[in-house]
């Protein structure tokens, strides 16, 4: 692991004193050709904090998240997921004892994307006993009593035997948490988990996230929601062309930036009126 900290790292209200960082991303760079998306990125995310991601598009935040699980492989640095440490080394990519590095990795952090990613032929409860049983290999019936559980959790244990085509946007991402909890992963990853829904429908997720991140779930999540984050992050990192330029606890960042470049993206994500001088 690289020697470079991340200086604002911290543990959660809820973590437990002297609790190593459950997520290390050390001195992280992705190239995508000669673009350079992350510069050198460093996190340390400790057990049962949530941490919010913020910043425009193109700004290299969804790329850092993908990267943490191995959507995307890193051009240089390292990523360390509850112990397991993989480095960046895209030779080897297709390497076994590689691949099964990543496996392991997604095994601790599981991903709930943009546009849900469910299984259309699938009925909801089939989707979320999939993974757990072919990847996991848990038997049938205990998958089965772990995925009710979870879509209890959610609010969604009337849909149980749905088919996804006939689900809100908003109820179709709630599956896609609770089949990510039905992993039970050590760490959340959301990738702007409300963009593509309706705006009347944003808030039962929301309402599900916030729920886990208030019972201790570790999350990482890029979002443009700025109330959420002040509600549920413990700590919220700006960053602007694939570095980070301000990082603090939510009302630190959002409600009293000192930095310009943060200033001038909450100026324009919530409106002048609402970002202190």
């Amino acid at each position: 692991m690289s020697d470079v900290r991340d200086p604002f790292a911290r543990p959660g209200a809820l973590t437990p004193a002297g609790a190593a960082p459950i997520v290390r991303v050390g001195d992280l760079q992705k190239f995508y050709g000669a673009n350079h998306v992350l510069k050198g990125v460093t996190l340390e995310v400790y057990p049962r904090e949530t941490i919010c991601l913020i910043g425009k598009s193109g700004s290299g935040k969804s790329t850092l998240l993908r990267c943490i699980n191995f959507l995307e492989e890193p051009t240089v640095g390292s990523i360390e997921v509850d112990g397991l440490r993989v480095g960046a080394d895209p030779r080897h990519a297709r390497n076994a004892e590689h691949r099964e590095q990543i496996r392991q990795i997604r095994l601790r952090a599981q991903m709930v994307f943009q546009e849900f990613n469910l299984f259309p032929h699938l009925r909801v409860i089939e989707n979320l006993i999939e993974a757990p049983i072919r990847v996991k290999g848990v038997p049938r019936d205990q998958a089965i009593a772990t995925a009710e559980k979870y879509l209890d959790k959610v609010g969604l244990s009337d849909k149980r035997d749905e088919y996804p085509g006939r689900l809100s946007g908003g109820q179709k991402q709630r599956v896609a948490i609770a089949r990510a909890l039905t992993m039970e992963p050590k760490v959340l990853l959301f990738d702007e988990p409300t963009s593509a829904l309706d705006p009347t429908l944003v808030g039962e997720v929301l309402n599900v996230m916030e729920e886990l991140a208030h019972e201790g779930a570790t999350m990482i999540v890029v979002t443009h929601e700025m109330a959420f984050a002040r509600e549920a992050a413990d700590r919220v990192y700006f960053i602007e062309d694939g570095t980070f330029v301000e990082v603090g606890q939510p009302d630190e960042v959002l409600g009293h930036p000192k930095d310009p470049r943060t200033r001038e993206f909450l100026a324009r994500t919530l409106g002048e009126a609402h970002v202190p001088a």
